[in-house]
C-alpha cells in the first residue's frame, strides 16, 4: 500500500458532526471534493484555520463561499518570529512593526461573520528556540485581545509549553471559548482545562500507540468539553497513520476516541457536534 495513498472511506457516523481544525488548503483535490467526501460520512461541518496572513485571508474566502466551512484566522506561533526576525525594516523599528501591522491585518479578519475563531495561536517550543519566545508571547497575547474584541473563540496551538500557555491565559484572560486544537497534554493538564472550562480537541494521535498520555486526558475530560479534529493533512489516525489526513477520517479518529471514554459512538458525536456548535458560536 502506498504511503501516498489516500485511505478508504470509513463507516459513515450515525450522528453528523465538525472537524473543529483542517488546512483544507494544504490537502489534494478540490475544496468541494474534500467536503464531499467528508458529508458522505456524516462530517458535516468543518472548521478551516489559518496560519499566516495569506493562510487566513484564503481560510475567510472559503468560508464565506461554503456554507459547511467556518474559518479561523491568525499568525501560527512559529509565522510571529519569521515575520520579526526576517524582516530588516522590521528590526529596525525594534522587531515588531511588521509583527503588528500582520496583525492588524487579523484584527480586520476577525471581524468578519464567516470567521468564527482566532488561531492557530499560542506557543510552539519545539520548533521555535528560546530567540522566539518573546515574539511569541507577543502574538499570543494580541490574539487573545483579537478574540475577547470580537467576540470570537481562541484556537491554541501548544506545542512543549503547556505551562507558559496556561499562566498567559490566565494572565492576559481567556476568552469565553477557548480551544486547545489538538490536545497534547496530560490527564493533570486535562483537569485545569476543565476547571477553567476550555474545550480539549482530540486529533489522531490520539491513536497512537506511544499516546497513552493523550488517552489518559480524554478519560478525564469532560465529554461536554471535547472536540475531535482531523489537523488535516497532518495526523492521520491509526491504521492509517503516515498517509494523507483529512476530514473524511474523523470517524475514525471518534470511533477510538469513544472506545476511550467507554462511551457509544452516537453519545460521543452528539456530545461532539453540540461542543463545536457551542465553541464556535454556529
Amino acid at each position: 500500500m502506498s504511503r501516498t495513498e489516500a485511505p478508504p472511506l470509513p463507516e459513515p457516523l450515525g450522528v453528523p458532526v465538525a472537524d473543529s481544525h483542517t488546512h483544507l488548503d494544504m490537502q489534494d483535490g478540490s475544496v468541494e471534493e474534500s467536503l464531499a467526501r467528508a458529508a458522505a460520512v456524516n462530517v458535516t461541518t468543518v472548521i478551516q484555520v489559518g496560519c499566516d496572513l495569506k493562510g487566513s485571508h484564503w481560510a475567510a474566502e472559503t468560508a464565506a463561499a461554503h456554507p459547511s466551512v467556518y474559518a479561523a484566522v491568525a499568525l501560527h506561533p512559529n509565522e510571529a518570529p519569521r515575520i520579526v526576525h526576517g524582516d530588516q525594516g522590521a528590526r529596525e523599528a525594534g522587531g515588531t512593526a511588521a509583527l503588528h501591522e500582520a496583525l492588524a491585518e487579523i484584527d480586520a479578519l476577525a471581524a468578519l461573520d464567516h470567521v468564527r475563531g482566532v488561531g492557530e495561536t499560542g506557543l510552539d517550543y519545539f520548533r521555535t528556540g528560546p530567540e522566539g519566545v518573546a515574539a511569541q508571547e507577543e502574538s499570543f497575547r494580541a490574539h487573545i485581545e483579537i478574540a475577547k474584541r470580537h467576540g470570537k473563540a481562541l484556537v491554541i496551538h501548544d506545542r512543549e509549553a503547556h505551562a507558559d500557555v496556561l499562566r498567559i491565559l490566565t494572565d492576559a484572560g481567556a476568552p469565553e471559548r477557548t480551544v486547545f486544537h489538538c490536545y497534547s497534554g496530560d490527564a493533570d493538564m486535562a483537569r485545569i482545562c476543565a476547571d477553567a472550562g476550555y474545550f480539549m480537541s482530540f486529533a489522531g494521535n490520539v491513536t497512537f500507540k506511544n499516546a497513552q498520555p493523550l488517552r489518559d486526558a480524554l478519560v478525564v475530560a469532560p465529554l461536554e468539553l471535547v472536540l475531535v479534529e482531523t489537523d488535516a493533512p497532518f495526523l492521520t489516525p491509526a491504521p492509517y497513520r503516515g498517509r494523507p489526513n483529512a476530514p473524511y477520517l474523523i470517524p475514525v479518529t471518534l470511533r477510538a476516541m469513544a472506545a476511550v471514554k467507554g462511551v457509544d459512538e452516537d453519545t460521543l458525536a452528539s456530545a461532539v457536534a453540540g461542543n463545536t456548535a457551542r465553541a464556535f458560536d454556529y
